[in-house]
């Protein structure tokens, strides 16, 4: 089982990385949320992986934490009519707190918006993954950017969890509110303060 690859980013597309290490390149399918965080090419990085084998295909995912990639697996061996290709679109739309949340609280509208995913199969990922969602571990941000800023991974969902509640107070929808939490995290670095998510996401 490979469960993580680490080496120097080669190139990245919002779906795939390639990651050479060993002398090799490995083509690594990754949601979008994952390709936010990638450093430039050049750069070392590390993806926790899962590996998946069919009779015609050899195919690796990876993913920014342990938490997403635990989350990965429990979507594809727990919910009935969702695979590889749409559990990525469902991580690709939105991140991992704002989808636990949907999940946890029964947030069918907001699920049902990603690409691909009707109702039926929204209502199924709560029926399936109500009592599942929260038990995994948040460590293991993707390097550099999160592993020097010295906050832990959980603190920095936590705020970013907590911006996109308040916009969504303010009148944003879920899917909008967690893009432009996730951008202004990306523009002010890691050790963002909530309020700050908060004003960045407004202006």
């Amino acid at each position: 089982m490979i469960v993580s690859i680490q080496g120097q980013l080669v190139s990245a597309t919002p779906l795939h990385a390639v990651i050479e290490t060993g002398g090799l390149g490995y083509e690594v399918h990754i949601p979008i949320t994952t390709a936010e965080k990638l450093p430039a090419p050049g750069a070392q990085v590390k993806l926790h992986t899962l590996a998946i084998y069919r009779e015609d295909a050899q195919t690796l995912f990876g993913f920014a934490t342990l938490a997403e990639r635990d989350f990965f697996r429990l979507l594809i061996e727990n919910v009935t009519g969702v695979g590889p290709k749409s559990a990525i679109t469902i991580m690709s739309k939105l991140s991992l707190p704002v989808l636990e949340n949907a999940i946890r609280i029964g947030d069918i509208a907001t699920l049902a918006k990603c690409p691909g995913i009707g109702k039926k199969t929204a209502e199924r990922l709560v029926v399936e993954l109500k009592n599942k969602v929260g038990g995994v571990g948040l460590e293991g941000a993707i390097a550099p950017a999160e592993e020097s800023s010295g906050k832990p991974a959980v603190a920095i969902d936590t705020r970013q969890r907590d911006a996109v509640s308040a916009l969504v107070a303010l009148g944003y929808k879920a899917a909008d509110a967690d893009q432009s939490v996730r951008r202004a995290a990306l523009a002010l670095g890691a050790t963002a303060t909530t309020e700050q998510l908060i004003k960045k996401s407004l202006g």
